[in-house]
């Protein structure tokens, strides 16, 4: 039973006509039941589920942290050779990584990283990166199991009562900065620039990019006088690491992590996040002088 999901590194067997054959079969209201909410987002084929931190109040560097910014656990599912390919990232605090490590491997899924994406935060707040193939409702099941050895909410959000804050920031200039398009979500002004080379996991096209968590993310919270706290993660090949070290550096952004989240990703991929709190403009020019240290999408 423990390794009922079998592996990510498996070879994907059945062609693109197979997986929507199969996409069309699956009872997404028994996945939504088994974890006990709705899909935060629909992309494609793709059924992204969101585990905001909302019990948390975390600060880093005197900012409050929105949960939007670096708190949003998340756990996508992709039709694949005859069940789903899950990878997900939860958030979760120092004392609650083993409990819900054993669980999640009890349930059968695969741990594929465990670090750290801030400093300072205060309390400490880590990231496990999950896996799994296999029976959809089985994965969600198991991981709704395991995050109840955690302290993350898993009551259905309810809606908002009152209109998430305004973005206090030049939107429109900084979707020119960055090249991309950005949307608001949760008092937060998030960017997802996806890369120009197509990245597989066990075969599969890991495809929309993100909502599958291999597009450089990329978030403002407006900190007030046109400033913004920024964080996020560039996903970048191994030869354009230092490039994007230097190019942030230069421009006043701190390096926070650097790490893998996959196992057996083609091409092998790295994951660089960062912090800053400083003028929104110039921490857009800044970003893109990294961003154009990769094999970026957008403009």
């Amino acid at each position: 039973m423990k390794r009922a999901f079998g592996t990510l590194a498996m070879t994907i067997l059945f062609g693109s006509l197979s997986v929507t054959a199969h996409a069309q079969q699956i009872d997404w209201d028994k996945v939504d039941a088994a974890f006990g909410r709705k899909p935060a987002a629909v992309a494609g084929d793709v059924h992204r589920y969101g585990f905001p931190r909302t019990d948390l109040n975390v600060t880093v560097d005197g900012v409050t942290i929105k949960p939007a910014l670096a708190l949003g656990g998340w756990v996508a599912l992709k039709p694949a050779h005859g069940g789903v390919m899950a990878m997900g990232d939860l958030v979760l605090l120092e004392t609650e990584i083993n409990p819900v490590l054993t669980k999640l491997i009890d349930g059968g899924l695969e741990i594929t990283a465990i670090h750290n994406h801030v400093l300072r935060g205060n309390p400490a707040t880590f990231y496990m990166h999950v896996g799994g193939h296999g029976d959809p409702v089985k994965i969600a099941t198991a991981i709704h199991a395991a995050l109840g050895e955690s302290k993350t909410p898993l009551a259905a959000p309810a809606a908002p009562a009152s209109p998430p804050p305004a973005i206090d920031l030049d939107t429109a200039q900084l979707d020119q900065i960055i090249g991309v398009k950005g949307q608001a979500n949760g008092g937060v002004y998030q960017f997802g620039v996806p890369r120009r080379d197509p990245i597989t996991e066990g075969g599969m096209k890991l495809e929309p990019v993100g909502p599958m968590g291999v597009a450089t993310a990329i978030g403002f919270q407006p900190t007030g006088g046109g400033k913004a706290a920024i964080t996020g993660d560039f996903v970048m090949i191994g030869e354009e690491v230092n490039p994007v070290i230097k190019a942030l550096r230069a421009n006043g952004i701190e390096i926070t992590a650097l790490h893998s989240h996959m196992l057996t990703e083609q091409p092998r991929l790295y994951f660089m996040h960062f912090w800053a709190n400083d003028d929104a403009l110039k921490l857009a020019r800044g970003l893109r002088a990294a961003l154009d240290k990769t094999a970026r999408g957008g403009t």
